[in-house]
C-alpha cells in the first residue's frame, strides 16, 4: 500500500485553483483589485520611520524639501483613521531595520490583481530596496505575490490602472519600461485580462499623475498623451481635463484616492479643483498631506490599494 505522502490513504488532493483559494479566504486573505473606483476595502500604508530624518540634501532622496517627521506621522494617523471610517482595513509597512525614506509612497511598490500582487522594481537606485520591505508586509497581510520583475524590467504600481475588469493600462515613461509592462501583461493574461501600454508625457512621474479615475466612465486628466486618450476612449471613459494651475501641480490636487464611485479623498486646500469635481457630482473629502507633498508625493502615491469591491 502506498504511504499517504505518495497519494495513499490519508492523501487529500486539491479541489480548486488558486483564484478560488484567494476568493474563499481559506489560505489567503480574500483581497482583490479589478477596478480603480469600487468601494475601498483594504489599503497598505508605510509608517513614516526614523529614516526620514536623513542626512544630506533632500534632492539626494528625490524630495523637494525635508519633511517634518512628527507632522508626517500625524498626517499618517489621520489618513489611516479616514480609511477605517469608510470601511477599509489598514495594513502597515513597518520595517524592523533602516529603510529608504521614499518607502512612505507605498502605491509605487506593487500592483494588485484579482489573484494577488505583482511587486514593483523601482527605477531609482535610491528606492531599490523598497519592494522587499513591501513583500514582507504583503505576506503578513495574507496577499500572494504572483511575480517579481527581473532582468532590466522596471515597474512601479502608480503606473498601473484598471480601466475595466478586463483592461489594464500601464504607463511607460520615467518609472516603468517595456519589460515591466511585459511582466504585468504575463500575469494578467493568465487571469483573462488585457494589459496595454501608453506613453506618458515627460511632465509626470507616473500614469497616476496624468490620469485618475472617478467612476467607471469618468476620469480626470492632466497633460494626457494621445495614446492615453485613445485607450480611455476605447474603454468608454470621459476625461475631465485640468489645466496647469498651482493647486494641481504644487498641491497635488489630482493625486487623490477614489473610495467609491464618485467619492474620493483629496489633499486639503485645493478649492478650485474640488469645486469642479463637485460640479460633476463627486463627493470630496479632504486630508492634510503637506509633509508628503514636501517629499514629492500625495495621497494617491502613499496609498497602496489592496482590495476593492467589484
Amino acid at each position: 500500500m502506498l504511504p499517504s505522502t505518495l497519494k495513499g490513504p490519508g492523501w487529500r488532493g486539491r479541489g480548486q485553483d488558486h483564484a478560488a483559494d484567494v476568493r474563499d479566504g481559506a489560505y489567503w486573505t480574500p483581497y482583490a483589485v479589478r477596478s480603480e473606483v469600487g468601494p475601498l476595502r483594504a489599503v497598505l500604508l508605510a509608517w513614516p520611520g526614523d529614516e526620514l530624518a536623513f542626512d544630506g540634501e533632500p534632492a539626494d532622496w528625490l524630495m523637494s524639501a525635508r519633511p517634518d517627521l512628527a507632522r508626517m506621522r500625524e498626517e499618517a494617523e489621520a489618513i489611516a483613521a479616514f480609511y477605517r471610517s469608510v470601511g477599509a482595513a489598514v495594513h502597515w509597512i513597518r520595517p524592523r531595520a533602516a529603510a529608504p525614506p521614499n518607502l512612505v509612497f507605498a502605491r509605487d511598490l506593487f500592483a494588485m490583481t484579482p489573484e494577488g500582487a505583482v511587486l514593483g522594481r523601482m527605477a531609482a537606485e535610491q528606492r531599490a530596496g523598497e519592494p522587499r520591505l513591501a513583500a514582507v508586509a504583503l505576506a503578513e497581510a495574507g496577499v500572494p505575490i504572483l511575480a517579481t520583475p527581473r532582468g532590466e524590467a522596471q515597474l512601479e504600481g502608480a503606473d498601473v490602472l484598471w480601466l475595466r475588469p478586463d483592461l489594464v493600462l500601464v504607463g511607460l515613461g520615467n518609472r516603468t519600461n517595456e519589460a515591466g509592462l511585459a511582466t504585468m501583461g504575463r500575469v494578467l493574461a493568465d487571469q483573462g485580462v488585457r494589459c496595454v501600454g501608453a506613453t506618458l508625457p515627460p511632465s509626470v512621474q507616473h500614469l497616476l499623475g496624468s490620469l485618475n479615475l472617478l467612476d467607471r466612465d469618468l476620469a480626470v486628466a492632466y497633460d494626457a498623451t494621445p495614446s492615453i486618450r485613445a485607450v480611455c476612449a476605447e474603454a468608454g471613459i470621459r476625461l475631465l481635463d485640468f489645466v496647469d494651475v498651482p493647486e494641481v501641480t504644487r498641491g497635488r490636487a489630482l493625486n487623490f484616492v477614489t473610495v467609491a464611485p464618485r467619492e474620493l479623498v483629496m489633499p486639503a486646500g485645493c478649492a478650485r479643483t474640488r469645486a469642479r469635481l463637485e460640479a460633476e457630482g463627486v463627493r470630496c473629502h479632504e486630508l492634510r498631506v503637506d509633509e508628503y507633498i514636501r517629499a514629492e508625493g500625495g495621497l494617491g502615491c502613499l496609498t497602496g490599494i489592496l482590495s476593492r469591491e467589484g
